[in-house]
């Protein structure tokens, strides 16, 4: 059983890894985020629980969900209670991601590329779980515009840019168009799975 190759995408908040991650399935790579792994976790019952136990149940929402933006608000306003929750989610995001690549390789018909987005794959050690590390830049006061949550406080947690490129196999400076994202995108398909 050959598993596919395995794909991070990381790099600063607004900088367009969700965009990289679209161009990458666009172009037949298998793909998921790190936070659709985590919204999937929070409706977990042990998770929910755990989540409502540390912040209480202002998280809920009124169907008994919890509401990704409420905890967004109190974790970004507490940094214990966001140490707290990634060291609650990290491993459990590991988990679910090297389940979800081990189901594509028992594929008989599995894709030669897995691709996920990890917004703290260097800051969380994440890295040594891929084959293949690639970094989506951009100039700060573009990310920002981009941004609809303020990135500077989150900023200060994460590696610079700069260290990021120079441990990452590829790397891109999204400033141009989706058109210019899939033409990077491409040339990195064609390396890791030649036609």
């Amino acid at each position: 059983m050959s598993r596919p190759v395995a794909v991070a995408i990381t790099g600063g908040i607004g900088a367009g890894k969700s965009e990289a991650l679209k161009a990458f399935a666009r172009n037949g790579a298998a793909t998921v985020s790190s936070d659709e792994i985590v919204h999937h976790l929070l409706r977990r019952p042990e998770v929910r629980d755990a989540v409502v136990a540390r912040v209480g149940n202002g998280v809920l929402s009124p169907e008994g969900e919890i509401d990704r933006g409420a905890l967004a608000t109190i974790v970004f306003n507490d940094r214990g209670a966001l140490a707290w929750l990634e060291e609650l989610l990290h491993p459990l995001v590991s988990a679910e991601y090297l389940r979800w690549r081990e189901q594509l390789a028992a594929l008989p018909d599995a894709p030669r590329v897995s691709v996920t987005e990890v917004p703290l794959l260097y800051e969380t050690g994440g890295d040594a779980r891929f084959d293949k590390v690639v970094v989506i830049t951009a100039p700060s006061k573009l990310r920002r515009a981009r941004s609809q949550v303020a990135t500077d406080d989150r900023e200060s947690r994460l590696i610079p840019d700069a260290e990021k490129v120079r441990r990452a196999d590829y790397s891109f400076t999204n400033t141009g168009s989706l058109e210019d994202l899939d033409a990077f995108v491409q040339s990195v398909m064609a390396e890791l799975a030649p036609a």
